[in-house]
């Protein structure tokens, strides 16, 4: 089976791929024992569906003591309004321990209907890529580390280096990676980079003139849903010169806009989780 992804933040990068997966079944796990080490999947699940509600702090806490064996995770959206997670752990047995205790197992008490499904996962592609324009030559050689050898990133939480083989790395919808424990204690459903917010871009609203679902806005003071201007039709904005109704919220960004002042209120932002105005 195949499932189609998405990834990126919308206003900066458009990523889409395919995850493969498949279900061992005895036949095939007689085959494998014939493929070459380098062609069989190497500990890789993958999360079909979170709920809409649930965070990735907060899928790392369902993970429990597993978190302490995974090496990498990333978050995809699937059919735009449901985020998978696609995990690689340490090694094929901690795999398997993963999805003996979790798959089925009810994300929460209050909703045993909501359970964590798991499959196992042959290849990530991607399909199409937003790629940067290449740096002068200059810049590039001053920053190619020596051969043999590579430059690992930072987290941009602690500042510490990325390094799978001391702490799981999380990669967000928005393709910015942090530890797990730094992304874990993050008490905010955005990203710490760009604050694009994963709930916001599983949201089933529309706009409601043109009905699309791309670039929404939502009126602070009635509550009206408008598309965008530059990516859409421009129904916000419509709505802001009948009514007069100036600040506008941006569903993927959680930003507020004023069209007054032509610019963004970010301090009218507050924190669902603690209340607290942010920047």
């Amino acid at each position: 089976e195949a499932i189609e992804f998405t990834a990126g933040n919308p206003r900066v990068e458009h990523i889409t791929g395919v995850v493969h997966l498949f279900r061992p079944t005895p036949a095939a796990q007689a085959r494998s024992a014939q493929t070459p080490p380098a062609q069989q999947a190497r500990g890789a699940l993958c999360c079909l569906a979170l709920p809409s509600d649930m965070t990735i702090a907060d899928f790392c806490t369902f993970l429990g003591a597993h978190l302490l064996r995974l090496r990498r995770m990333r978050v995809l959206r699937r059919q735009r309004v449901v985020c998978m997670v696609v995990m690689r752990m340490e090694s094929p047995e901690a795999a398997d321990e993963l999805y003996n205790d979790l798959n089925g197992k009810p994300f929460s008490s209050l909703e045993p209907d909501i359970v964590c499904r798991l499959v196992h996962v042959r290849a990530v592609e991607v399909t199409s890529d937003a790629v940067a324009a290449p740096a002068a030559p200059t810049a590039v050689a001053a920053h190619v580390p020596p051969p043999g050898q590579t430059e690992l990133p930072t987290c941009p939480v602690c500042l510490e280096r990325l390094d799978e083989h001391v702490s799981g790395i999380v990669t967000t919808v928005c393709t910015h990676m942090f530890h797990s424990e730094c992304l874990q204690k993050w008490a905010d459903s955005t990203c710490p980079v760009c604050r694009y917010c994963v709930q916001g871009a599983a949201s089933t609203s529309r706009c409601g003139v043109c009905a699309t679902c791309v670039d929404l806005w939502i009126c602070l003071i009635c509550g009206h849903v408008g598309c965008g201007r530059y990516r859409a039709a421009g129904h916000a904005a419509d709505h802001w010169r009948t009514s007069g109704h100036c600040y506008a919220l941006e569903l993927d960004s959680q930003r507020v806009w004023d069209y007054v002042g032509d610019n963004y209120v970010h301090r009218l932002i507050q924190s669902k989780t603690d209340g607290k105005l942010v920047e």
